[in-house]
């Protein structure tokens, strides 16, 4: 959605001018919405929907199944929220306790976190219920609210579950579904908990499946959800090409951290995001910069649910400075105001070094994004480039500057065996051959407790 500036109308009282908001009217796909949303949509400041919005706003108040190839940042939760709370405020009813009328399945706990926030903000003014669900937390309040009857349940997977086993939550009446950001759920392994929750549903119900890649396994799955869908797409922006600053540092393993250290406290960087692959490198980092008197926060899936809200609303409101983040803990975040992303270790795929530096640069704003390459991440930064069909402008301008690194090839520009299967996996570029993803985690495994 883009935002808009209200006009004013000034009247003349004793003598003084009193300026009285005035909502600008709903344009393309809001107008078509029940005016309370109208209202609140424009109490955010927003009058165009963006091309997602605009799309499917209309298909799904049409009732129609969705399928949407869309990424974090291009309006998706709104797209699939204001319709939703279209619908429950157009058909009301009773709801029983622990049946809910509509299931939003997100795989993180910051993305259902948001998710509700934005069900909250376009929902104050219907009356129409919510609860979040997920894991890392007491599960009595959110039995609470469940018996008490909720409209709309927005849950991770794994608390979900347990819920359903334990007979707190039933899906039998679920009208209106919806499975957001399903590539991730599959690269978290989630597929076995999804086909568990999904057989649990009416067949007669409105179905809605985003995801920000159509990859077979995505498109199979998505066939078991959707009943003749309507396809909308948005092709992601290329924050590399247009609003964000890229440049590439060739640098030791040994000195990254004190090159962070002082870029950090150069001038113009404001709020920062440091993305590493590994948990225990984003905590290492972390007190590192926190001894060096710059205040940081880490966000991993170790962490539990209370410090990854603390750390995430610290540097939403500026209390801290940087953010330290692995990719699934900071996938579905999104936050105004961030100057730069560095990348402390390269991501072992490509495709997520656009994911990282695309939180900056948002909103029209201007971004930069750098990257530390050390000489065991040659070859990381070789695939990213051939991503992106062109180099990443080298800063050799820095104290630090490692020709070893920027060289590096054969053994010496690929991490150790040992760290080349981290995350989803890197193939061997002995064999070539990527290795099979993980098909079944435990369903009660401390793994699921981190989603």
């Amino acid at each position: 959605m883009q935002k808009h500036k209200h006009p004013t109308t000034e009247t003349a009282v004793s003598g003084t001018p009193a300026t009285v908001p005035h909502p600008p009217a709903a344009e393309g796909a809001f107008s078509l919405l029940l005016p309370p949303l109208q209202r609140a949509v424009a109490e955010e400041g927003y009058t165009i929907p963006t091309p997602i919005q605009q799309q499917a706003i209309p298909l799904l108040l049409a009732g129609r199944d969705v399928l949407g190839c869309a990424q974090t940042g291009t309006g998706k939760t709104a797209a699939f929220t204001l319709p939703l709370l279209h619908y429950l405020t157009e058909h009301r009813r009773p709801t029983p306790a622990g049946r809910p009328r509509a299931l939003i399945l997100a795989p993180t706990r910051e993305l259902a976190a948001q998710i509700g926030d934005s069900i909250h903000t376009y929902g104050r003014h219907v009356r129409v219920s919510h609860t979040v669900i997920f894991g890392g937390v007491s599960q009595s309040h959110q039995v609470r609210a469940l018996h008490g009857g909720v409209d709309i349940v927005v849950a991770t997977p794994g608390r979900l579950l347990d819920l359903m086993q334990q007979g707190f939550v039933r899906l039998d009446e679920v009208e209106y579904f919806v499975l957001d950001e399903a590539d991730r759920m599959l690269d978290m392994g989630f597929l076995p908990d999804m086909r568990r929750v999904i057989a649990k549903l009416p067949a007669k119900r409105q179905s809605l499946f985003f995801s920000a890649t159509l990859t077979q396994e995505a498109q199979d799955l998505a066939r078991t959800l959707v009943h003749d869908a309507a396809h909308v797409a948005v092709a992601p922006e290329q924050p590399t090409v247009d609003k964000i600053k890229q440049s590439v540092m060739f640098v030791s393993k040994k000195d990254k951290n004190d090159l962070l250290v002082v870029l950090l406290r150069a001038t113009g960087m404001g709020k920062v995001i440091v993305f590493t692959q590994r948990k225990h490198v984003a905590n290492r980092v972390t007190e590192h910069l926190n001894d060096e008197g710059i205040t940081a926060a880490a966000i991993h899936g170790n962490k539990s649910q209370g410090a990854r809200t603390q750390a995430l609303g610290g540097f939403r409101e500026g209390r801290v400075r940087v953010l330290v983040a692995t990719d699934i803990a900071a996938r579905g975040i999104d936050v105004d105001g961030i100057t730069h992303v560095i990348n402390y270790e390269l991501p072992n795929e490509p495709e997520t070094y656009i994911h990282r530096i695309g939180r900056t640069a948002r909103a029209g704003a201007d971004g930069d994004a750098l990257s530390f390459c050390c000489a065991e991440e040659r070859d990381y930064l070789r695939d990213i480039e051939r991503l992106l069909r062109r180099p990443i402008p080298v800063d050799s301008k820095h104290g630090y500057h490692c020709e070893a690194a920027k060289h590096a090839t054969g053994e010496a520009a690929r991490p150790p065996p040992k760290q080349q299967h981290g995350g989803r996996g890197r193939p061997s570029r002995n064999t070539g051959a990527r290795p099979p993803r993980p098909q079944g985690r435990p369903s009660h495994g401390s793994f699921r407790g981190r989603s």
